[in-house]
């Protein structure tokens, strides 16, 4: 079996994949995608009191502030997520919570940490595809008449929300030099980069979803360690994080890549080139249906100057045949 065949038969899977979950694949995103903000929020509540004291403690702006800057995670977390689950006002739910990723990002100080930084903004990149499926396309202003896609600010999104998602993944990159690590890296980095520029998306992004939600159980497996240590909570978000990252992913495998992709360019091309054969065909109908009949007209004609004018002069018979044959 050549590399060809292989390829043909995972996207053959993949497209049996998504006709058999094609109607609840989305919703399954969508709850992986909030599940980190439902987590956080449910855990600002429980730890409200620690969260607070943290505040306070790192920026020195009282009990008072410390807790609105606890209530507004709390309050706009809950409400994003339960927003998105039940399709509604999905738009300023995704604004709200960008704000709290970027309150977050100051607050605890991640905007000086790389690694955490570049989870946030993957993070990001998961709530940017969930705005851009959300959004209604625009109607043309005369209907029947195509318009510029690239146009589109949801293809940009999109865009936009593929290459934050490869983020996560560069930081599960290890630069051991044991054949395990370099064969991760190697795989890794291509598939990451397949979904980046949308070349056979939906399967790159399958396969990270399935190396990803691997890579999660075994590494971020929070429930084993005793809730009362900080390497539990610490698990415990990079585990949801994680979850979000895979909703994301999720959400490319449903929607596909979106306008500004290679997949697209080459769907694009290949339907350009059948239209161009198409109308090739055509032509040469429509030109036969036309010539057939002057040509058998023509013939006649020239049947009948044959038979009926056989002791008429050469040149009298000539200038009979031309006028005979003129279309005018």
């Amino acid at each position: 079996m050549g590399h060809n065949d292989i390829m043909n038969t995972a996207e053959d899977f993949v497209d049996q994949f998504l006709r058999v979950t094609k109607q609840y694949l989305p919703h399954v995103a969508r709850l992986c995608l909030i599940s980190t903000f439902l987590e956080d929020g449910i855990r600002m509540w429980f730890q409200w009191s620690e969260q607070r004291d943290y505040i306070d403690g790192t920026w020195n702006c009282g009990y008072f502030l410390a807790s609105i800057f606890v209530f507004l995670n709390l309050f706009g977390q809950l409400s994003g997520c339960i927003l998105v689950l039940s399709r509604n006002f999905v738009q300023y739910a995704c604004f709200g919570l960008f704000g709290i990723i970027a309150l977050q990002t100051i607050a605890y100080s991640i905007l000086w940490d790389l690694k955490f930084l570049m989870r946030n903004l993957a993070l990001g990149g998961g709530l940017l595809l969930l705005l851009a499926e959300s959004r209604s396309e625009g109607k043309s202003m005369f209907a029947g008449v195509p318009t510029m896609r690239e146009s589109s600010p949801k293809q940009y999104m999109q865009l936009g929300g593929r290459v934050l998602l490869v983020l996560m993944f560069m930081t599960l990159l290890h630069f051991d030099m044991n054949f395990f690590s370099i064969l991760q890296n190697i795989v890794g980095t291509a598939l990451i980069i397949l979904v980046a520029i949308g070349f056979k998306t939906k399967l790159a992004a399958l396969t990270l979803v399935i190396w990803l939600f691997g890579i999660n159980i075994y590494f971020n497996a929070f429930w084993t360690i005793p809730a009362y240590k900080p390497m539990h909570d610490f698990l415990k978000y990079d585990f949801f994080q994680t979850m979000s990252v895979i909703g994301g992913l999720l959400l490319v495998v449903a929607l596909g890549p979106g306008g500004v992709s290679m997949d697209e360019k080459k769907k694009e091309w290949l339907m350009g080139l059948s239209v161009s054969v198409e109308e090739k065909k055509l032509n040469q109908l429509i030109s036969n249906i036309q010539i057939k009949p002057c040509l058998r007209q023509l013939k006649q004609k020239l049947s009948v100057i044959s038979f009926n004018n056989q002791n008429e002069p050469k040149s009298a018979h000539r200038a009979r045949i031309l006028q005979l044959s003129s279309p005018f």
